[in-house]
């Protein structure tokens, strides 16, 4: 399977989180503030023009919802023959549940489009958008993905909402899995500098990391984008965001179009009363079942090109839909050999032992002002599985210069904190596949209490005499953790989750200190 190169001209942006955020804050503001500060929201709300023939289902109040989020670069009032959008997620909110559920439709789907005098033709699932706007994009969707699909509201968000929102709330501190390099002077693809480890990102940084996608895939990039709004929703409740409300909702207002009921208060009450019942509900990520059809975009020069389509399965949509949209059932957070959710025995099977590869990650980190870990299983199952290393550049871009990379690979750096407190760490990047974008970490940190491990814990399980942290989700175990007196270590799974349950248990528990 080829995996197409994003270029400039086709990356376009992923902005979910600042819609998810934004809700959040108006629905604070709402409770606290009452009628009139919903008459200032409908105010804010109208210095964008709504989606009056946009076919939305108003649900009875207090009812389930789902939301259609577009990312674009389409400007209010303009034609829609001129934008573009790769971002088209699902969110679903249900009192009821326990979780916030997200499913991502890939923009490189598979589709029937028109083409006049009656006939269609195959296009991907984003050129809905550019042919019809949001109106012939919901049609296609309801038609052909998701038949019997009802949309409540839909939020249009474009480049400068996303970053406005991600620096208004102070940043966004995200686990970031690998180095994501390029210099558009020497390729034509979008900049882009962030290192790998567990760091605050801001606003045109952030949509950097969630809009890249030249070295892996369509999937992988919704997968990153919903952990963006997962990291976001977890460091920033609605109370926190409630002073920046009026600031929050002027960005939201000049840069987001809404459907026509968002723009009325009756609308905002309903929408806005079930996403404050929801507030401390978890993110459940439910992953489009996506087939990769083979390509031949990097043939030489003249070769037909082949259009690179995602395809699905019509059962596996059906399920995907059905987990999307039923209600999580509150479990509650236990530990022993009770726990729900945990193997029943924990199998090797998959990894394999790499102490010399752990030691010499170690050695390559240098001086770190505490007990460096690394584990003495690690995966097995991929083309180039094995810890990523500055040394021999196997997880480097072949595009980019090496010494780019140089340090990276394992990684000694400073996290800075909240509150100010700068706190020494470390990360080890493992790579399962690179041409899929697969990649796991282990980080250490002094700080112990960092936002990503203060929610979200699904249960703990005890191995080799360490009590793990265990973080799910939805069925897939997406992060370990283990604490020390002195630190705090995890296991962060691939974007997509590619180690089982079992895999991420058995890797932290092999931890093993390097001196």
């Amino acid at each position: 399977m080829r995996l197409i190169p994003n270029s400039r001209r086709g990356a376009l942006w992923r902005f979910a989180a600042a819609a998810v955020i934004v809700i959040g804050a108006t629905a604070a503001t709402t409770a606290l503030a009452g009628l009139l500060q919903v008459k200032q929201i409908v105010s804010d709300l109208d210095l964008t023009p709504s989606l009056k023939h946009v076919a939305v289902v108003l649900p009875p109040a207090g009812a389930p919802q789902t939301i259609l989020v577009i990312g674009s670069d389409h400007r209010a009032g303009t034609p829609y023959t001129s934008a573009n959008t790769d971002t088209m997620m699902l969110i679903r909110l249900n009192a009821a549940s326990s979780t916030i559920n997200l499913l991502s439709v890939p923009r490189d789907l598979e589709v029937q489009l028109p083409i006049g005098g009656g006939q269609t033709g195959a296009f991907k699932l984003n050129a809905a958008y550019s042919f019809g706007g949001v109106r012939l994009l919901i049609n296609t969707l309801k038609q052909q993905v998701f038949p019997g699909i009802s949309i409540n509201h839909v939020l249009d968000v474009n480049f400068s909402a996303f970053v406005g929102l991600v620096n208004a709330i102070g940043c966004v501190y995200t686990d970031v899995d690998h180095r994501y390099y390029n210099n558009t002077e020497l390729t034509d693809y979008s900049s882009i500098n962030v290192l790998p480890g567990y760091q605050k990102l801001c606003g045109n940084q952030a949509l950097q990391f969630v809009r890249f996608r030249h070295t892996d895939s369509d999937i992988v990039r919704n997968a990153r984008q919903q952990d963006f709004i997962r990291w976001a929703k977890d460091q920033y409740g609605v109370g926190q965001l409630l002073g920046n409300r009026d600031q929050l909702l002027k960005i939201f207002g000049a840069n987001v179009q809404t459907d026509h009921s968002l723009h009325t208060s009756d609308g905002l009450i309903n929408l806005f009363s079930l996403v404050l019942n929801s507030d401390g509900h978890e993110i459940k990520q439910v992953p489009f079942p996506a087939q990769f059809s083979v390509c031949n975009s990097g043939a030489p020069a003249g070769t037909p090109q082949t259009p690179c389509y995602v395809t699905a399965d019509p059962n596996a949509e059906r399920r995907a839909f059905t987990s999307f949209m039923a209600p999580t059932v509150p479990r509650a957070s236990s530990s022993g050999s009770g726990h729900p959710h945990k193997p029943a025995t924990l199998s090797d099977a998959g990894l394999i032992a790499d102490v010399a590869d752990g030691h010499g990650q170690a050695v390559a980190l240098g001086h770190v002002a505490f007990p460096v870990y690394f584990p003495k299983l690690i995966d097995n199952s991929g083309a180039d599985s094995g810890y990523c290393s500055s040394v021999t550049g196997n997880c480097d871009d072949p595009t980019e210069p090496a010494t780019k990379y140089a340090g990276d690979y394992p990684r000694a750096y400073h996290i800075h904190g909240q509150h100010g407190g700068v706190w020494s760490s470390y990360v080890m990047t493992l790579v399962i596949n690179s041409a899929l974008g697969e990649y796991y970490t282990v980080q250490g940190t002094t700080w112990k209490d960092p936002p990503i491990l203060l929610h979200g814990i699904t249960g703990t399980r005890t191995v080799n005499g360490k009590v793990l942290d265990l973080y799910q989700n939805g069925a897939h175990i997406s992060l370990v953790a283990w604490h020390t007196p002195t630190a705090v270590y995890w296991i962060s799974n691939t974007l997509t989750d590619n180690l089982s349950n079992s895999q991420m248990i058995g890797i932290a528990a092999s931890l093993t200190p390097a001196g």
